[in-house]
């Protein structure tokens, strides 16, 4: 029987919770699909960061290193300033493991209502590709005059060659498999020297894929669009930045972030992989037995899907419509009174189907 070592960080507030969910439907699979997950969990989180000072060990990034995939839960809790958890866990991460693709698809789930009226599933499914190893979220700038009527900041962005030109290669060799089109998100009439220098990449990568539709976007009629014209919008390539805000959009106009999942991938496989759902700890809800498991539970299924599985991964995807479009279980984002255990087990259950042929 096969097997794969994955590091489980479950982070804060409701990650833990529905990475546990996750956990289960994912061993449920495996059994199904003959294979094993062997788990090693880190309490690396903003509560061992009051306890400690740190947000991981020294050592945290070699531990990681030993592993086939990580599957990450949400970071953030009160009390702890929201760039401390980031950039003591998730970025070190995302950039030492060269995991330069966030990967974010978004369509609207069998079942559920989108909030843009007499919008359908066709309407709404769509991938952003946000570049995740430099751009806006740079540590190059700094503080000056503190304190004094004379202060201010200095916040530099970092864009490559390489960076830029990986990535929306990246995107347009997944347009190509999906058969759809690419829109690149830019801002060069307020951006002088980084967006330029992005559009001018991007025409350089587009002119070697003919065959696949492009186009060039404000990212603020972009985000009209997103609104107005779903259905335009297919495959989206963006910087750091905008990239995280139109996936959060995009996330949005399905019903919401609890259903939408994220990868951080490292395309070459020389690093292991993270997998993470795009929302937040909610400390709000947390232990309240709330917390929608969709989004961690389909993130779970991208990982799988990265480790090769895919007959697994598509079997926890199924798992989860099958459960929406029943609609008799559901937690409180998605209008119903389920708790996180309860639409967790559901659709664990679900993934039981008559067994697979063996391999």
């Amino acid at each position: 029987m096969s097997g794969y070592r994955i590091a489980c960080i479950p982070g804060d507030g409701i990650g833990v919770e529905v990475t546990g969910e996750a956990r289960q439907v994912l061993d449920r699979a495996a059994e199904r699909h003959g294979f094993r997950l062997r788990w090693t969990e880190f309490d690396w989180s903003c509560e061992r960061y009051t306890r400690t000072g740190r947000m991981m060990p020294e050592d945290g990034l070699e531990r990681l290193a030993e592993h086939d995939a990580i599957l990450l839960g949400a970071v953030g809790f009160p009390g702890v300033p929201d760039h401390v958890s980031l950039w003591g866990l998730l970025i070190p991460i995302r950039r030492a493991f060269d995991q330069y693709v966030n990967l974010r698809p978004v369509r609207l789930l069998p079942g559920l209502v989108s909030p843009l009226a007499g919008r359908e599933a066709a309407d709404l499914d769509m991938v952003i590709v946000r570049e995740n190893s430099e751009g806006e979220y740079s540590r190059i700038g700094g503080r000056h005059n503190p304190g004094t009527p004379d202060e201010f900041v200095v916040q530099q962005s970092v864009f490559t060659r390489r960076g830029v030109h990986r990535i929306i290669r990246y995107a347009f060799e997944l347009a190509r498999e999906r058969g759809g089109a690419v829109c690149s998100a830019t801002k060069s009439n307020g951006l002088v020297h980084s967006m330029p220098f992005w559009d001018e990449v991007f025409a350089e990568v587009a002119a070697g894929y003919p065959d696949i539709p492009h186009e060039q976007c404000h990212v603020d009629a972009l985000a009209a669009r997103m609104v107005l014209r779903p259905d335009r919008v297919d495959v989206v390539v963006a910087s750091n930045l905008f990239g995280d805000i139109l996936s959060d959009l995009a996330a949005a106009v399905v019903g919401g972030l609890g259903t939408a999942p994220s990868a951080n991938v490292n395309p070459e496989r020389r690093h292991p992989s993270m997998f993470e759902a795009v929302h937040g700890s909610a400390p709000d809800i947390a232990g309240r037995g709330l917390a929608n498991p969709v989004a961690q539970i389909l993130t779970a299924a991208m990982m799988l899907d990265h480790l090769g599985e895919h007959a697994a991964g598509a079997a926890v995807r199924d798992a989860v419509d099958a459960v929406l479009r029943d609609g008799t279980v559901r937690t409180p984002d998605i209008g119903g009174r389920a708790t996180t255990g309860e639409l967790g087990k559901a659709i664990r259950d679900a993934v039981s189907g008559p067994r697979p042929a063996v391999r």
